[in-house]
Formats: C-alpha cells, sequence, structure tokens
C-alpha cells in the first residue's frame, strides 16, 4: 500500500480503521423498497435543502445514508446531512446523529452499483482481524452526483463502526 492509502499498482483504495467523529445530523427516515431508493434519496434531498434552509442550519459536510441492520427485500435507511445544531423535526426531517468511536472505512470509486461489493469487501476486511462490525454503517456521498457526470468519478466513503 502507498502513502495515499491505495494497494501498490492498482489504484484500489485500502480499507482502514478510522476514528470515527460523533455528529449531530438532520435526517430523513424510511424503510424503503431496493427499488425504491432512488426517489427516496431524491425527494429526501428536497425536503431537507428546503427545511434546513428554512431553519438557517449550517450543513457541515456531504450527504450520507446510514443503513440500519441488514439489508433484505427493504432498507431501514436514514438520509441526511451532518449539522451545526439539531433540527426541529418538520416535514419528515428529523433530527439524528453519527456515532463516534473506532470504524472499518473504505473509498468506493465508481458507480453506485458497486457499493454493494465494496460492503462485502469491507466486512471480509474486517473479519480478516478479528473484528466485529456494529449493526448500522453508512455511505457518505463524497461527490455529489449529477446527471451530466461520469459515473466512474463518484467517490463514496464507507464507514462501518467495529470492535474487537
Amino acid at each position: 500500500m502507498n502513502s495515499r492509502g491505495f494497494e501498490s499498482g492498482t489504484g484500489t483504495p485500502e480499507p482502514e480503521l478510522v476514528d470515527l467523529e460523533p455528529a449531530t445530523t438532520a435526517v430523513v427516515h424510511g424503510v424503503v423498497p431496493m427499488a425504491g431508493l432512488p426517489d427516496f434519496f431524491d425527494t429526501s434531498f428536497g425536503a431537507l435543502a428546503r427545511i434546513l434552509a428554512e431553519q438557517r442550519i449550517t450543513v457541515l459536510g456531504p450527504a450520507f445514508g446510514l443503513y440500519h441492520g441488514t439489508p433484505g427485500e427493504t432498507l431501514d435507511l436514514e438520509v441526511g446531512f451532518p449539522t451545526d445544531r439539531a433540527v426541529r423535526p418538520e416535514a419528515g426531517v428529523v433530527a439524528g446523529s453519527l456515532p463516534g468511536g473506532r470504524g472499518a472505512r473504505l473509498t468506493h470509486i465508481g458507480a453506485f452499483d458497486g457499493l454493494g461489493a465494496s460492503w462485502e469487501r469491507l466486512h471480509d476486511w474486517t473479519r480478516a482481524r478479528g473484528l466485529t462490525v456494529a449493526e448500522d454503517r453508512w455511505e457518505t456521498y463524497v461527490t455529489e452526483p449529477s446527471p451530466d457526470m461520469d459515473p466512474r468519478d463518484l467517490r463514496t466513503e464507507l464507514n462501518w463502526p467495529v470492535t474487537g
């Protein structure tokens, strides 16, 4: 691995252990079928933008999706942003938080349809090191997607709290 956290010669980021900083968040919560994820994200980000602007809350970082439990036919998730203070609940937007502590992190490079394989890779990496993963985990969308961008340019940070 080189000094930028990439496996030598591959351009593929390697997982790493990090100290996760706790964060206050503004989120929209839902239990969503897999096919409904794009619409849920779009609707949630629209509501978040409106409510955060109305309440003059400062966004402190990129958007994220926090996943509760193991994905199945549906996903139990929160979509939101880290913020400078708690939001007043309104129009489905509520206060939330991201946990602090020890975590495993992997930067996924490319389209969202490859995220499942990257999560599996991160899970395998933690198991190989004798670490136990938490029920909840989240993706931080480092690169804001846009309709005209090349999906290969997307960067998504996978964060999974661990013990052990």
